[in-house]
């Protein structure tokens, strides 16, 4: 088919949109790009016109008007494209949001990292030091098997009777360098 045959058998809104393209200076483009400005084309005039049918219905109107596709218009471009704050207003906010210093920085040489308590590195564990001497440790593991299934409050209770006490050890440096 040469062109003009292909653009007689062309729908008309592509046409349109072929129209609107060249006008705008955009003479080089795949063919799929009229096809993806139909189906936006077409999204946003069936939201327009679902709107302006819900507004219809609230003002008790059997049919839509002139009146409710404007204000669907208007609510989209209302909440679909905001504009900015004013030059002013925007100088006005650095202004006062540059008023204060940022804080003084202790870094030596390197890259400044975290503290150790607020990295992943920091040693996450913690061992069970028992309260009382170790022949008596003993003991209390008896104990706690003589109860064949302790009831919750019976567990409640084990757990407060051992409480854990958080122990951390320094790790040795490797003399070797792996990475």
């Amino acid at each position: 088919m040469s062109d003009k045959d292909e653009e007689l058998a062309m729908p008309r809104d592509a046409k349109i949109v072929k129209c609107l393209l060249k006008s705008m200076g955009v003479g080089d483009y795949e063919p799929p790009v009229i096809h993806t400005f139909l189906e936006l084309w077409y999204r946003y005039i069936v939201d327009v016109l679902t709107d302006a049918q819900v507004y219809s219905e609230h003002a008790g109107k059997s049919e839509i008007d002139c009146d409710d596709v404007k204000l669907a218009i208007q609510s989209k471009l209302n909440f679909s494209f905001s504009q900015p704050p004013p030059r002013e207003v925007l100088l006005e906010l650095a202004k006062n949001r540059n008023k204060i210093p940022l804080p003084k920085t202790i870094a030596g040489p390197g890259i400044p990292l975290p503290p150790d308590q607020d990295t992943l590195i920091s040693p996450n564990y913690m061992f069970g030091i028992p309260s009382q001497g170790s022949g008596e440790g003993e003991e209390t593991e008896d104990e706690e098997t003589t109860i064949p299934n302790p009831s919750q409050e019976e567990k409640i209770d084990m757990q407060q009777q051992d409480p854990h006490q958080r122990v951390s050890f320094p790790l040795p440096k490797c003399e070797k360098d792996y990475f």
